[in-house]
């Protein structure tokens, strides 16, 4: 039996506990919105009973969740996924990029999202990119592995 690979396993549950945050919004509300960052434009429209900020939450819930599953295939927990390999760079790829939109200059200038959310969000993004980017690399070096 082959161990576990911990980093994606990592990866995969902070994917899946940023899916559950992302449903969490769509039942605690505007507030919820406000908290986490989504912009006081989407809070508003949540204030106004908008399906559009909850469609956005679902939406990205859905794909925490499928990038979750990719992890834990790549992990060996679940059973491989198809274009294994693939999915884990492109999913390492996204996190990283948008860890890196902290340093964008554009991004502070968007009255919406606050420096201090840009640099949190960032430097969680960063963390669970850096688990998948090991996570895949040790499986892809595993001749077993991904």
């Amino acid at each position: 039996m082959i161990p576990a690979n911990p980093w994606l396993i990592a990866g995969g549950a902070a994917s899946a506990a940023a899916a559950l945050l992302h449903l969490a919004c769509i039942v605690g509300g505007a507030s919820w919105y406000r908290f986490f960052g989504a912009g006081e434009r989407m809070a508003r429209m949540a204030e106004r009973g908008a399906w559009t900020p909850h469609l956005f939450a679902l939406t990205i819930a859905a794909l925490l969740t499928i990038w979750a599953a990719y992890a834990f295939s790549g992990a060996g927990l679940i059973r491989r996924l198809p274009l294994l390999r693939a999915g884990l760079v492109v999913i390492t790829a996204i996190y990283l990029v948008r860890a890196a939109m902290v340093f964008m200059p554009s991004v502070f200038r968007r009255p919406d999202l606050s420096t201090t959310f840009m640099v949190w969000s960032s430097s969680i993004v960063f963390a669970i990119g850096f688990f998948y980017a090991v996570g895949t690399w040790l499986a892809w070096r595993n001749p077993s592995g991904v």
